[in-house]
């Protein structure tokens, strides 16, 4: 079973970092070509080239987080009805006695907040415990010294895994099922 969830999570992992950051990517290059031929679509030397990057990176840090909540939401419904080492997640009809086979995103709506809300819990005590040890057993001082938005990825990340776990005991509409 711990096999079935790490693959799962394996999954789901990739699938999260490669939406969420072309997503970003995308979104960011949208505005950083509306930028470039909103001045006229000046010649590409280096300079411009150095200054349409720098504009990229800095709309690719804002949009990313953004990205990552439409990504934990797209990438929830590719967690059901794949048989990984033997297992799968079903989920469960309204009425609680058939099993959804064609999963659309309305169908994950109450599944998405309960899992989020387990995610949000998770990742508040991954920061709770990294505060505590960078207080405790570190040279930085302060919280924002360290934390940026790539440390919350890996906090989402590893309480991804925790919560699949967790998620058939928290939730009633899903259930591990043998394939």
């Amino acid at each position: 079973m711990s096999r079935f969830f790490l693959l799962l999570w394996l999954r789901w992992a990739t699938r999260l970092t490669l939406c969420s950051t072309f997503l970003a990517l995308f979104f960011s290059s949208l505005l950083t070509l509306f930028v470039y031929f909103s001045q006229g679509a000046p010649e590409l030397i280096s300079e411009v080239n150095i200054a349409l990057f720098d504009i990229l990176k800095f709309w690719f840090m804002i949009f990313w987080p953004l990205t990552i909540l439409i990504a934990l939401f797209r990438s929830l419904k590719y967690l059901f009805n794949s048989c990984i080492n033997g297992f799968e997640l079903k989920l469960l009809s309204c009425d609680a006695k058939s099993y959804i086979e064609q999963i659309g995103y309305g169908d994950l709506v109450r599944v998405w907040r309960k899992w989020l809300m387990l995610l949000i819990w998770l990742v508040s005590a991954f920061v709770i415990f990294a505060l505590v040890y960078t207080y405790a057993l570190s040279s930085y001082s302060g919280l924002f010294e360290w934390f940026d938005i790539y440390t919350l990825y890996i906090f989402i990340l590893i309480s991804g895994y925790i919560s699949f776990v967790l998620m058939s005991t928290r939730c009633k509409k899903i259930e591990i099922r043998p394939c």
